[in-house]
C-alpha cells in the first residue's frame, strides 16, 4: 500500500509515522480521549528497523477535524476495524491508551470475528481498567474548569495549551465528546476472549487505574497474560516511552526472556 504526500495511508483511519516497505508486523497505536495519532510520533524512532508505525486518526480532530466524532463505540470501531482488515500482508500488534485500550480491544474482536482477518500477534493495552472494572467520573457534563483541572492533574503537559482561551474551545468539545462515547460504551460489557496475547500497561501513581483494576484485562485472552506497571501517573507512557516500546516488543520475541512483569 502506498504511503499519501501527508503521512496519512490512502485509508483516512491511519498516519504512517514510520515507513517500512516490508515490515515483519505493523504496530498500530490508538489515542487516548482528546488525544490524536501524533501522539505517538515519538514512538517513530523506537520501534525496530523492520517494523512499520501506524497510529488511528480518530474524526474530529486534526485533518479531520470537521469531521464529526463518532457517537459510540460502535461507530468509531467498525471502520477502523474494515481499515485493519486491509493490512492483511503483515502481521499486527495493537497498542492502546487510556480510551484507546477500549477502542484496540473493540477493534480486536471486530477482526477476529471478519471472514478475512489480518494476522492479529498481540494486544497491548495501557492506562484503562479491564472490563468490568471501569466507572464514568461524570466528565463530560463538568464544567470547564472542573474538566480542565482534571486534565492538568493527569497530564501537566497540557496545562500552557489548555490556558490559552482559543485552544481550550478548540479542544473541550472533543474530549467531551471521547468521554461521552466511553460513558455510552458502559461498565457492562461483556468480556469476549481473544486468541492473542494480552499485556496490560499503566502507572503506578494513576489515581484511576490499578493493579485489580488491570488485571481484568486477563478475561479478555486465551492466551497469555501480563501486566507491568511503570513509575508515574495516568500519562506515565511520556516519561517512559522507550522502555515501553522495548518491553512491548521484548514480548513478542518468544526465544527471548520476557522483562519482568510487576
Amino acid at each position: 500500500m502506498h504511503t499519501a504526500a501527508n503521512g496519512t495511508w490512502p485509508s483516512p483511519w491511519f498516519r504512517q509515522l514510520r515507513n517500512c516497505p516490508a515490515p515483519r508486523l505493523r504496530l498500530v497505536c490508538f489515542p487516548h480521549a482528546g488525544g490524536s495519532a501524533n501522539f505517538f510520533r515519538p514512538w517513530s524512532g523506537l520501534v525496530p528497523d523492520d517494523v512499520e508505525l501506524l497510529a488511528v486518526r480518530y474524526p474530529g480532530r486534526e485533518d479531520r477535524f470537521a469531521e464529526p466524532q463518532a457517537r459510540s463505540m460502535e461507530e468509531l470501531a467498525e471502520p477502523i476495524a474494515q481499515a485493519c482488515a486491509r493490512l492483511a500482508d503483515s502481521p499486527l500488534v495493537f497498542f492502546g491508551h487510556s480510551m484507546g485500550a477500549s477502542v484496540a480491544y473493540e477493534v480486536a474482536v471486530r477482526l477476529a470475528a471478519g471472514p478475512r482477518a489480518p494476522g492479529l500477534a498481540a494486544l497491548s493495552v495501557s492506562g484503562r481498567p479491564g472490563p468490568g472494572k471501569t466507572r464514568s467520573r461524570g466528565l463530560a457534563d463538568a464544567t470547564d474548569e472542573e474538566l480542565v483541572a482534571d486534565l492538568v492533574a493527569m497530564s501537566g503537559t497540557n496545562a500552557e495549551a489548555l490556558a490559552n482561551p482559543e485552544l481550550r474551545e478548540l479542544f473541550l468539545p472533543v474530549i467531551r465528546a471521547d468521554y461521552r462515547l466511553l460513558d455510552r460504551y458502559g461498565d457492562d460489557v461483556a468480556p469476549r476472549s481473544l486468541d492473542v496475547p494480552v499485556v496490560a500497561y499503566y502507572g503506578d501513581q494513576d489515581e484511576h487505574v490499578d493493579a485489580d483494576a488491570v488485571n481484568a484485562w486477563s478475561a479478555v485472552t486465551r492466551s497469555g497474560f501480563a501486566a507491568r506497571s511503570f513509575p508515574g501517573g495516568h500519562f506515565y507512557l511520556e516519561q517512559h516511552a522507550a522502555p515501553l516500546v522495548a518491553d512491548l516488543f521484548a514480548r513478542l520475541d518468544t526465544s527471548a526472556p520476557h522483562p519482568t512483569s510487576a
